[in-house]
């Protein structure tokens, strides 16, 4: 962790979803079922807009490393922190599970003039985004 990853966020959001009490889906599970198992489309728009509009510099999405391109900086046994360095934002995906929910935690520090306006237009999908995909995954339904 960085001097810049320990300072206080200028953004932050939770959303959370009930799971079964046979969910046993690790939080590493968790995150690839939200994001790699999206519908192509969505996938494809997300991986767009984090590269283009905020600029996050994305690893191998094949690689066992990192989750659609967000490297894996802290797995553990109930929680897994994903992250994409940018010039504009320092941005982490917290995945916390426990016996009877998931919650995703997006944190967001503003490090460019810019990255203020920059987030303004990605905010409102990521809130309509996130609950909708973290819903699908807690549904089990999966890409065909």
């Amino acid at each position: 962790m960085t001097e810049q990853d320990r300072l206080p966020p200028h953004y932050t959001s939770a959303f959370a979803v009930p799971v079964a009490a046979e969910d046993s889906r690790s939080p590493e599970q968790w995150a690839r079922a939200v994001f790699e198992e999206a519908p192509a489309a969505v996938r494809w728009s997300m991986v767009t807009g984090w590269r283009l509009t905020l600029r996050l510099r994305l690893g191998s999405a094949g690689s066992p490393d990192h989750v659609l391109g967000w490297h894996v900086a802290g797995p553990g046994p109930r929680t897994i922190t994903l992250t994409a360095p940018s010039p504009l934002i320092t941005a982490r995906n917290v995945v916390v599970v426990d016996a009877t929910r998931v919650t995703w935690v997006t944190l967001v520090r503003h490090d460019h003039p810019l990255a203020r306006w920059v987030w303004a237009t990605a905010a409102p999908v990521h809130h309509l985004l996130i609950p909708y995909l973290l819903g699908r995954a807690a549904n089990g339904r999966r890409t065909t």
